[in-house]
């Protein structure tokens, strides 16, 4: 199998485990509230080890995709910094499966922090800003490749979408920080879903796409304009 039908299999394969897990567990734990918990909490309790695993299996399978972009788009526009956004994403979430975060950590005091929540966060904060990034950089590529372009206007949307909800909740987590248990504290959990959620919604129509042009043989090596250009000159005939 290459690396495109590889990539793309577990891009499609990746989202939906990651969803179903956070939904079940949720739904299962006694005392969890989805609207006003963050995902990594499930990790806390005597089931948190079924969380650590999503994120890091989800965690390889991202970087399964990755490669499977690169392999896609070897040159151009997005090219480079695309796999490699998708890439620091696959890490972050698997270092977020291997350090758990400390029990309300979001309000207790910093200095009270302990060594594997200050790492949750070191690889878990990245995350509100490689993903929306992503979608921008794959934005340039997908609007002038012909390949690719039926997906521009979604991943606009995307990238957008996430953005904002990641804004949203930053301002959520720093009030918490200044005042515990104000109104906005009750939704952190709810718009940390969306925000992810949109983007693995992106994420999967994006792998949808790679394995049908892995499986008929098309690529988006080169976008159009560029595909002229790579061509040898041949010398006129006298």
């Amino acid at each position: 199998m290459d690396r495109r039908r590889l990539g793309a299999l577990a891009g499609i394969v990746g989202p939906p485990i990651f969803v179903a897990v956070l939904v079940v567990e949720g739904w299962l734990r006694p005392g969890y509230d989805s609207r006003s918990m963050y995902g990594s909490e499930l990790a806390l309790g005597p089931r948190g080890i079924i969380v650590d695993v999503t994120f890091i299996v989800y965690g390889v399978l991202l970087l399964l995709f990755a490669r499977g972009i690169a392999a896609e788009f070897p040159h151009g526009k997005a090219s480079r910094w695309g796999p490699r956004l998708l890439a620091v994403s696959g890490v972050g979430w698997i270092g977020a499966g291997l350090f758990v975060m400390d029990p309300q950590q979001q309000s207790v005091p910093l200095a009270q922090v302990s060594w594997h929540g200050w790492l949750h966060v070191l690889f878990g904060v990245p995350l509100s800003y490689t993903l929306p990034i992503s979608c921008f950089v794959f934005l340039r590529r997908f609007r002038e490749d012909r390949n690719w372009s039926a997906l521009a206007r979604w991943t606009l949307t995307a990238g957008v979408l996430s953005a904002v909800l990641f804004g949203v909740l930053k301002v959520i987590i720093y009030s918490i920080r200044l005042a515990p248990g104000n109104a906005l504290a009750a939704w952190g959990g709810l718009i940390q879903r969306f925000a992810i959620y949109v983007w693995l919604g992106w994420q999967l129509t994006v792998a949808m796409r790679l394995h049908t042009l892995a499986t008929q043989g098309g690529t988006g090596a080169l976008p159009e304009y560029q595909r002229d250009e790579a061509l040898p000159r041949q010398r006129p005939v006298a």
